[in-house]
């Protein structure tokens, strides 16, 4: 089969001809027919996150496609089934952390010893074809498509388990910092639960798309927000905490701020009391990532319904390496994802 492969750190990528897996007891092999490409996998590329250990390095781990075989004793899928499977799929059972018996959530990627990762400790989705435990799939709603499906295994689920973790009332005002891959997803859904939505972005090229996504209004940092009224619950989907902090100065007493992205080089660093007296606003900052089976079905529904759509760009696999510069160079409005 032909996969996406990185020969090395800060290499290249390129297709190859590797070997097709097989299923084995409790697995199944899924033809995957789109896969995401995250920006994560251009961290991983360059270094500045682990490298993937499975050899050869096949990343992407925003897969779906279709169930053509099934190993011994799986009776929880067959072919023909529409599956995805996420960033995290399992974790090592034995840990301080997996013996407390959490559900298999993007926690196990830092808490647990060994966690299943897909396209780091396993191979990835950019491939035509990928082997996961039955278990580890989720099956995909009817009508999405994989081109769409993909990209809300790993950003919209994303997006969505910030927002619930902000868990906003019914009279709250949300704000979304960094409409990119995650942030255009947050923006839809936090529209789509019915909260009053402000966008965060330094873009001026971005305002009126955010707004066609349902944004009521569009400010520059967090003191635009402020004067905007302010905001209960503050998503910062972007890679830099330096802007997540700078937008504190717009979170209301009592808001929460949730981190929901990965920044490589740069610490969350409150800003000082005599700037803004977080102690005394009884604010919070509540760190997110991938919550949970249930709330990547919830996520999955939402898309299904059409309330919330991802905006994507599609590259056959052979245009891979094309692609990794496109999101590298942060030139792919907002999601790539591979086509094979």
């Amino acid at each position: 089969m032909r996969a996406a492969v990185i020969p090395d750190v800060a290499s290249r990528w390129r297709v190859d001809e590797v070997p097709v897996p097989e299923p084995g007891p409790g697995e199944v092999l899924v033809r995957v027919r789109a896969s995401g490409l995250c920006v994560n996998d251009v961290l991983a590329t360059a270094g500045a996150i682990p490298f993937p250990s499975v050899r050869p390095a096949v990343t992407g781990h925003e897969p779906a496609g279709e169930v053509v075989a099934a190993g011994p004793g799986v009776t929880s899928r067959r072919a023909g089934d529409r599956v995805g499977t996420t960033w995290v799929r399992g974790a090592c059972g034995r840990c301080g952390h997996c013996r407390g018996g959490p559900p298999v959530t993007g926690r196990a990627a830092f808490a647990c010893a060994a966690p299943v990762t897909t396209g780091f400790s396993v191979q990835g989705g950019h491939a035509e074809y990928l082997v996961a435990g039955a278990g580890e799939t989720v099956l995909l709603p009817d009508g999405l498509a994989f081109e769409l499906a993909a990209p809300m295994l790993c950003s919209g689920y994303t997006a969505w388990s910030a927002l619930r973790a902000g868990e906003p009332a019914p009279h709250e005002r949300v704000a979304v910092l960094g409409i990119g891959g995650v942030g255009h997803l947050a923006v839809q859904f936090a529209r789509a639960c019915g909260f009053e939505t402000i966008a965060v972005t330094r873009s001026p090229d971005k305002h009126g798309l955010v707004r066609r996504l349902g944004a009521d209004e569009v400010v520059a940092d967090g003191a635009g927000l402020r004067e905007a009224g302010g905001a209960d619950v503050l998503l910062a989907t972007g890679s830099s905490y330096p802007a997540a902090a700078e937008a504190l100065a717009g979170l209301r007493p009592g808001g929460r701020l949730v981190l929901a992205g990965i920044d490589p080089s740069e610490p969350f660093t409150i800003p000082a009391a005599t700037t803004l007296p977080f102690f005394g606003l009884g604010q919070r900052v509540i760190g997110a990532t991938h919550g949970g089976p249930q709330v990547l079905h919830e996520a999955l529904g939402l898309a299904a319904a059409g309330k919330v759509t991802p905006m994507v760009e599609t590259f056959p696999l052979k245009e891979v390496a094309e692609a990794f510069d496109r999101v590298a160079s942060g030139d792919v409005r907002f999601r790539a994802v591979i086509t094979c």
